[in-house]
């Protein structure tokens, strides 16, 4: 099935190179990486674009693309899920992405829809900060994780969590939406 989004060619991910179609929310998702970069101080290799995701409830299973998962110090510090229109509708799903794309709790949540963000404590749940600038940089993420407890995340929470995670983004996904889909 065919996306919804105006193609406007092709463009270079910031991150990597690669060639990618030149939409929207992709020119959103570009403006995010450099802003990590040029404005809070993470080197490219820290940013991982596009991490596929596969979540199961039930018998059900489905794919998703997580934007950005950010790594310090060899960990998943932080993950950016983007998406237009509201943001707090996003906190519940990409609290429970944060639970699953690491065996660990990642202390830092973003949700944005590229032109505002929030930020999310991964532990409490808790909104920390709103706005671009309030997105932690590399320097306050180092100091965070000499604190962070890096939970682990039992089975049975991580299958609660995908499960959230199938309701909001595959079932409850726009069915033209060509980044997240069903595949059992």
């Amino acid at each position: 099935m065919d996306g919804h989004h105006l193609i406007l060619g092709e463009l270079g991910d910031f991150i990597s190179g690669e060639m990618l179609a030149d939409t929207h929310d992709e020119r959103y998702r570009q403006k995010i990486a450099r802003f990590l970069v040029a404005d809070k101080g993470y080197s490219k290799a820290d940013i991982h674009p596009r991490n596929p995701m596969i979540v199961a409830a039930g018998n059900r299973k489905g794919r998703l693309m997580v934007d950005f998962a950010v790594t310090v110090d060899d960990r998943t510090a932080m993950v950016i899920k983007y998406g237009p229109g509201s943001l707090v509708t996003r906190y519940r799903p990409t609290l429970a992405i944060s639970r699953l794309v690491a065996p660990y709790q990642i202390p830092f949540v973003v949700v944005t829809n590229g032109e505002s963000a929030d930020i999310l404590d991964g532990e409490t749940g808790k909104l920390i900060g709103s706005g671009f600038d309030r997105i932690p940089d590399r320097k306050n993420v180092v100091q965070r994780l000499k604190r962070a407890k890096f939970t682990t995340i039992s089975a049975k929470r991580a299958e609660m969590e995908a499960r959230i995670v199938y309701a909001f983004e595959i079932d409850g996904g726009c069915p033209c939406d060509d980044t997240a889909c069903r595949i059992a």
